[in-house]
């Protein structure tokens, strides 16, 4: 029942790579070109042990207790083979995860024409009902590349009737709803559900959940658009502390603790509840399973409250004030080449990106890495980093940068293997979670504000950016799976009891 100690020891040191080239680039910056104030230095300090410590825990949490919640959820309801029932039970998994999401009300907040609760409740809608049709995608082996073409044509039609300075925060809705409290219990549910069928495909469809659940709040922010026409918004950056003395400091943070542990209550409360009713009715888990699942929830939650204060409270002022300064610069352009090396260091430290690189790495036998993953990833958040940068430099529209990037995404669902589609277009869901919103954004924000730009219109969308290039990375490292396997192939003259593309027991590894 105890988590495994030597596994422990190994989730500790994956954290601390993750986080400590974020560290080591915040303090070369701050020793050098972007001088900050001693206070501010000191908070995203005590934030980063902070984050370090709950990024350890809610990974020990997540596989301990939403992994297996959801994979048994999964397998519980295909295995009843009635159809009303999946749907209805879908659709309410999907709509109560997604109103958990604390990323969701900071979105709300940033739509002052919307009213905040019509705004949850029909990004809450999207997210259900795209879940039934991921589910529905599953269970009739619906090719998925077809589905995302239709839904991404449909998106950038609504697009082209929404006021302009509303479309960066409906296209920035798809990555902060599918953040770290709705992807582990989503993937874990798909692959629940392929565990159910035995054929040759199952592996490839048991992902692509996230990707079609991202798909579903972006359309639901664009039709709110239409009805409310909502025209810009004022908003303001957030105010820098200034602290005197370490009392102050530690009043900052003990200030901020007890609103994350109510929200994360608040945010755990429904999925716990959702299980708890289900495992009622079903009485699948045996007692020494769900005391080892109560554990882990208590690993999870406690994971996510320190994470969040960590970022919210040490890491937005240092990322704001960073991007003013390094934006005031004689040489202000330089923000391109920092804000790449930021972003392919930070995804590494998205909680949620440790979960989809495991469980892709165990779902294909090792076939696709978690190094080759994060690898992509990083190049794809570098790439999105960049061009964001730009936007900030430049003013340039945020669909000059969308509608080609999802048009070579989609076109490359053509050439490359199914299963590199659907882990594709989940990473983009994955890759712009709670590091997106607290540092880089922020970063943006003081950026576009030292140079007198428009916030709204050229700092948000950040988090679009970031869910859209690992669409093409990890498709483009499909490519080479590709041509790998099939000079493999040759290789092996076409011998007896060759293993053909879609399976992955004895693949060669792809490492980049």
């Amino acid at each position: 029942m105890q988590f495994n100690r030597s596994k422990f020891k190994e989730k500790l040191f994956e954290t601390l790579k993750a986080v400590f080239p974020i560290l080591a680039i915040v303090l070369l910056l701050c020793f050098s070109i972007a001088p900050i104030p001693p206070s501010i230095l000191m908070t995203f300090l005590i934030g980063a042990v902070l984050l370090t410590v709950g990024m350890l825990l809610f990974n020990v949490g997540v596989e301990m207790s939403m992994t297996p919640m959801g994979e048994r959820v999964g397998t519980i309801i295909t295995r009843s083979k009635k159809l009303p029932v999946i749907i209805v039970i879908s659709f309410i998994m999907g709509f109560i995860i997604t109103i958990s999401e604390p990323d969701l009300q900071v979105l709300a907040q940033q739509v002052p024409s919307i009213p905040n609760m019509v705004l949850i409740l029909a990004v809450a809608t999207g997210v259900g009902a795209f879940l039934i049709i991921a589910l529905l995608r599953m269970l009739f082996s619906i090719a998925l590349r077809h589905l995302l073409v239709i839904f991404y044509l449909a998106i950038f039609v609504l697009a082209l009737f929404v006021p302009g300075d509303f479309l960066a925060i409906a296209f920035d809705s798809g990555g902060v709803t599918t953040g770290p409290m709705t992807v582990p219990f989503i993937m874990a549910f798909g692959i629940g559900i392929a565990a159910i069928r035995s054929d040759k495909h199952a592996a490839d469809d048991s992902f692509g959940l996230v990707a079609l659940c991202s798909i579903g709040p972006i359309l639901s922010v664009l039709i709110l658009g239409m009805i409310y026409n909502p025209g810009q918004s004022e908003q303001v950056s957030e105010a820098i502390p200034v602290i005197d003395n370490t009392v102050e400091l530690w009043r900052l943070f003990a200030v901020e603790f007890p609103t994350y542990i109510k929200e994360m209550a608040i945010s755990l409360f429904p999925i716990v509840a959702f299980f708890g009713v289900f495992q009622l009715i079903s009485r699948d888990i045996n007692k020494r399973m769900l005391i080892k699942i109560g554990i882990g929830l208590v690993y999870t939650y406690a994971g996510l409250v320190l994470f969040l204060t960590g970022v919210n409270v040490g890491f937005m002022p240092a990322g704001n004030y960073l991007g003013q300064t390094i934006a005031g610069l004689s040489y202000s352009w330089i923000i391109v080449p920092i804000g790449m090396i930021i972003g392919y260091f930070i995804v590494l430290a998205e909680p949620a990106v440790f979960v989809l690189t495991r469980q892709v790495e165990e779902m294909t036998s090792g076939a696709i890495s978690a190094r080759a993953m994060g690898l992509s990833l990083s190049i794809g958040v570098a790439v999105s980093v960049g061009l964001a940068m730009v936007r900030v430099l430049t003013g340039i529209s945020i669909l000059w940068f969308l509608v080609p990037g999802y048009a070579i995404a989609l076109i490359l669902t053509i050439f490359v293997p199914k299963i590199f589609t659907a882990i594709a277009f989940d990473s983009g869901g994955v890759a712009s979670g709670p590091m997106t919103a607290t540092f880089l954004l922020p970063f943006a924000m003081g950026a576009c504000e030292a140079l007198g730009g428009n916030i709204i219109t050229d700092a948000f969308g950040i988090v679009a950016m970031v869910a859209m290039t690992p669409l093409i990375t990890i498709q483009v490292m499909g490519v080479v799976f590709k041509l790998k396997e099939s000079s493999l192939h040759k290789a092996a003259g076409y011998r007896k009891g060759y293993i053909p593309l879609d399976a992955y027991g004895d693949m060669e590894i792809i490492e980049l």
